[in-house]
């Protein structure tokens, strides 16, 4: 028989409801009393393992958390299937909090410290996975405090797809969805907890296809003309101009297309490729010249080239006023503690990352706070960073010194100790947004600091150009 409670009862759990988000303690106590339900949805995104612009089901779930929760979303934006923004509340403040949810190609690997593929497409070797949900985490539980505490505000959660490659969150920039927000705040995975000053690569991204005359490789070669031999003689200029190039410059590139069989004159063929610099205007400038040496592969082998834009990202610009913030509360909030479980996942995994022994205090501890960083990757946040105050910190989802876009990163993230470093974060974060909507303040100074940073004369002008967004570039 289903026990009834008592209308006394009921009144008392209505309360201990209501009152469990009143404070910060309490937002923290409620986000480790829910560790088990968000582990569960970032390893069904984990599962889902689902490329850029291709997050259907990954984009769903946290869709469907948030209305859930009670949050209005709006889906579809910008031109793009799976981005979405999820909202709760009204007036002044608006913070944003950034989630993305896509996986890498090639990088399927079940949650062992071994290498052992899970036999899919992709996997989430960068833990956009737990980034989602951690984000979603952090959202829900704002706006729980917002309601308990009757305290007046905005509070959105942007899903932002296809950040690897596709450049998802410039297309929103440009269409202009984060532009009546006062803050925004993300998070990456990652080997340590560290919420110093970020910082990113500038980055352009094409395909160049060449077009040539197909033929028998050795009946007629003479009436062929190769396109592969286009994408190497480009190859080739490119790497040359390494020479003669800034030295913090990074060029890569992959043949996507190099064609068919050996004894057919290929008359088509693609290159890939990336150019990154922690100056726009260089990255630009490099480009550029990349096209040209392209071009003239074109001229000298007797083909016909064009190229389309696929990414485009500003670096990061950091903004110290709500930084700071961020690290006081991830020291609030402290690292991660290994089960031996745990441990013994690590020390694997440690060893096939040649250490000898495994890193726990990287784990466990905060590391010291910087006014600068030096940048390695590229992100799409920077292109949001140039349009609203943006802050973000990164927390030990990896065995310590694990780098992204590696087995491990995927295999860590598909276990505990992803999830565990992933509660970190939503913590971190949700506890960083409760500070900005109690001292209101702080986004006046932010927003100074973002104005004097940029530049008075600053107009936002997207890398990728007017292009629609790429949806078809991961198939």
């Amino acid at each position: 028989m289903k026990k009834i409670l008592p209308l006394s009862a009921l009144l008392l759990l209505g309360t201990s409801t209501l009152l469990a988000q009143e404070s910060k303690d309490d937002v923290l106590k409620d986000l480790d009393a829910k560790t088990k339900k968000y582990g569960e949805i970032a390893h069904n995104i984990w599962d889902f393992a689902e490329m850029g612009y291709l997050e259907e089901q990954s984009s769903g779930l946290l869709q469907k958390t948030l209305t859930d929760a009670g949050f209005t979303v709006k889906k579809g934006i910008a031109g793009i299937p799976t981005a979405f923004v999820a909202e709760y509340g009204s007036g002044y403040p608006v913070i944003a909090i950034l989630g993305e949810f896509d996986a890498l190609p090639g990088l399927s690997q079940q949650a062992v410290p071994e290498k052992v593929s899970a036999g899919k497409a992709a996997g989430h070797a960068c833990g956009h996975h737990l980034f989602g949900t951690a984000s979603t985490a952090a959202a829900i539980s704002v706006k729980d405090w917002l309601k308990s505490n009757k305290i007046q505000g905005t509070i959105r959660f942007y899903g932002c797809p296809a950040e690897e490659g596709g450049s998802g969150k410039v297309y929103m920039v440009r269409e202009g969805v984060f532009n009546d927000v006062d803050i925004a705040l993300h998070w990456h995975p990652g080997a340590a907890n560290a919420a110093s000053a970020g910082a990113a690569l500038a980055n352009k991204s094409a395909k160049f296809r060449f077009h040539g005359v197909s033929a028998h490789a050795a009946g007629a070669p003479d009436k062929g003309r190769s396109a592969l031999d286009g994408v190497e003689a480009m190859d080739m200029m490119v790497n040359m101009m390494r020479e003669h190039i800034p030295q913090d410059t990074r060029i890569h590139y992959v043949i996507t297309n190099g064609g068919k069989a050996p004894n057919v004159v290929p008359d088509f063929a693609e290159v890939y490729y990336y150019a990154r610099h922690f100056s726009r205007e260089v990255v630009t400038d490099i480009f550029d010249r990349i096209v040209k040496a392209a071009e003239g592969a074109a001229l000298g082998t007797g083909t016909t080239m064009d190229y389309e834009m696929i990414g485009g990202t500003h670096e990061l610009l950091p903004n110290l006023t709500v930084q700071k913030i961020m690290y006081d509360n991830l020291t609030k909030v402290g690292g991660v503690t290994y089960t031996d479980e745990e441990k013994a996942f690590g020390e694997k995994t440690s060893q096939s990352l040649g250490k000898e022994t495994l890193d726990l205090a990287t784990a466990e501890n905060i590391q010291p706070y910087k006014e600068s960083a030096q940048a390695y990757g590229s992100t799409d946040v920077g292109d949001v960073s140039f349009t609203v105050p943006t802050a973000g910190l990164g927390a030990a989802t990896w065995v310590p010194g694990t780098p992204a876009h590696s087995w491990q990163a995927v295999a860590a993230g598909g276990m505990s100790i992803g999830t565990k470093g992933m509660m970190v974060a939503a913590k971190t974060i949700a506890l960083t947004a409760i500070d900005i909507f109690q001292n209101p303040d702080t986004v006046k100074a932010a927003k100074a600091e973002l104005e004097e940073r940029r530049g008075k004369d600053f107009k936002y002008v997207p890398m990728l150009g007017n292009r629609p967004p790429a949806l078809d570039y991961r198939k």
